[in-house]
């Protein structure tokens, strides 16, 4: 079970409950990039930002994108990382591996794993623009037990 150490109670209300804010250490290997943010109170994702420029070329180029952040992720929980629905429908600017699993025991830098399905045009990726989302959620452990056979489903 996941240790409640890193959960933080924020006074902010939204309608008639008290959120609880989970703390996530992160270490900026880049300074002048901006943190991973939320744009809106009560988004699932945390932006994540290129931390280098990069170009994308048509019909499937990819590249593993930097964010210039480290994070440490409790026990308990995950982080995947998610493309961002405006980068696809403009620019058909997706992400490769998604959602892309951090496990919590990961201490590398976050990279993205972008691609362009775009078959005519390049896409440039600017330093510091919003390339993915992070969604960080609690996960449980499991223990898979071998039987002789499963129990009946409705499907």
């Amino acid at each position: 079970m996941a240790s409640n150490r890193h959960l933080r109670f924020d006074r902010t209300e939204y309608g008639a409950r008290v959120a609880a804010v989970l703390e996530i250490p992160l270490l900026r290997l880049v300074e002048d990039l901006p943190l991973p943010a939320y744009a809106r109170v009560g988004d699932a994702g945390a932006d994540l930002v290129a931390a280098e420029d990069v170009i994308l070329k048509p019909g499937g180029g990819r590249a593993l994108v930097s964010t210039g952040a480290a994070i440490a992720i409790p026990s308990g929980y995950a982080g995947f990382v998610q493309p961002r629905s405006g980068l696809a429908l403009k620019h058909g600017v997706t992400c490769l591996n998604t959602p892309g699993l951090i496990d919590s025991g990961y201490r590398g830098e976050l990279k993205v794993l972008l691609v362009n399905t775009d078959p005519i045009e390049p896409f440039e990726v600017l330093r510091g623009e919003r390339i993915a989302q992070l969604v960080i959620q609690r996960v449980e452990e499991c223990r898979f037990v071998p039987v002789d056979e499963l129990p009946m489903s409705e499907r």
